[in-house]
């Protein structure tokens, strides 16, 4: 097993730079970002802790290998240039995906049947092996094709990094938990000033802050591809586990939400449950319209409904002036709030005082700070 491997973490738009500076916090060496991801090198140990701290990460890769390819015969001898040897025994299901986009190799097909082939055909030289039953432990592959370089990618996650554990029903407009977790970051809290989600829903934003601040790794609840890889099994992923459990804090949080909607406020006392932040995190069900709070400064952080349908528009936009007025009753309070419609300023009637370009899901969005 080698010391160093090359690795990539992969990242929705406009969160490079948050993935990048967690890595570097991290202390990982050769952290450099890019349009979708960050490129760094780590021991597999230290693959394993970006798995559990990460928070604003899709996904965690092993680069096995990367290089121009124009045809099948050079992804194919590309593919036989990894010692696959050190992430797998022969057991394997070999999960292979692959995304192809302006290139000469346009056939996803074509291309997971070449890599799959030239998987197996350095196992059977390496391992002298003759039988693969792929009955065991998955090693997801992925192969990701754009303008002729191709990319050969070990899912070291597994499933999505956003997939925490706690929540166990997203809602009508659901908040991938990177994103929750992105708008906390980008946001002016710092720990101890009040935390409110006027537009709560089932209280991802909450719980993602809640975490933050208590330094709970948010991968804790899940286990992770790479704790299956035969060669990686050997690795003390218990113990660092446990380090990473230990290292929780239990600061003095005020971190509340509110909603109309009495069903979604029961959902987020389950998430809230599931997360274990109960004491912790408050909701409950009210109308921003009646939300009064008592303390002079603190922030609001809401993912309020877009309006994406002509006949949602109108509500919408109440809704943002609503907002505004909300605001208003807290001079000393700031806004934040995410939305993928162009006429929010407009409607919200003040223009924000800084704005960041993000997505939800493939929606365009607009974070705006107030």
């Amino acid at each position: 097993m080698r010391e160093k491997l090359l690795c990539y973490a992969s990242a929705a738009f406009g969160l490079e730079g948050l993935v990048a500076e967690e890595l570097r916090m991290l202390k990982l060496a050769d952290v450099k970002a890019e349009n979708g991801g960050v490129r760094f090198s780590a021991s597999p140990e230290d693959l394993f802790l970006c798995n559990l701290k990460l928070h604003f990460c899709d996904r965690v890769f092993i680069l096995a290998a990367e290089k121009v390819c124009t045809s099948f015969d050079e992804l194919f001898r590309l593919v036989s240039s990894v010692p696959w040897q050190e992430f797998a025994d022969g057991s394997e299901a070999f999960m292979i995906s692959a995304k192809c986009a302006r290139s000469r190799l346009m056939s996803p097909r074509d291309c997971q049947s070449i890599t799959k082939k030239a998987i197996l055909e350095k196992l059977k030289k390496t391992l002298h092996l003759s039988v693969f039953p792929e009955k065991g432990a998955q090693l997801p592959v992925q192969v990701s094709v754009h303008s002729d370089v191709v990319r050969i990618l070990i899912n070291t996650s597994g499933d999505a990094l956003s997939r925490r554990g706690y929540r166990t029903w997203n809602g009508e407009a659901p908040l991938r938990e990177t994103l929750a977790a992105a708008l906390v970051r980008l946001s002016p809290w710092d720990f101890s000033l009040p935390l409110v989600d006027p537009c709560c829903g089932t209280g991802t934003i909450l719980i993602e802050a809640a975490q933050m601040a208590s330094q709970i790794a948010p991968g804790l609840r899940r286990s992770f591809a790479m704790e299956q890889f035969a060669p990686f099994r050997i690795l003390p992923f218990a113990d660092l586990r446990g380090a990473v459990a230990a290292e929780a804090l239990s600061p003095d949080l005020s971190v509340r939400g509110f909603d109309i909607d009495p069903e979604a406020v029961e959902l987020s006392r389950r998430h809230i449950r599931q997360a274990e932040l109960t004491g912790i995190v408050h909701t409950e069900t009210l109308p921003l319209q009646q939300l009064t709070l008592s303390e002079a400064k603190g922030v609001f952080i809401c993912n309020p409904p877009y309006g994406e349908r002509l006949s949602d528009q109108k509500s919408c936009h109440l809704l943002y002036r609503d907002l505004h007025a909300l605001l208003q009753r807290h001079p000393g309070w700031s806004m934040c709030v995410i939305s993928s419609d162009p006429a929010f300023e407009r409607a919200f009637g003040k223009k924000a005082r800084k704005k960041r370009r993000l997505y939800n899901g493939r929606l365009e969005c607009t974070y705006y700070i107030f």
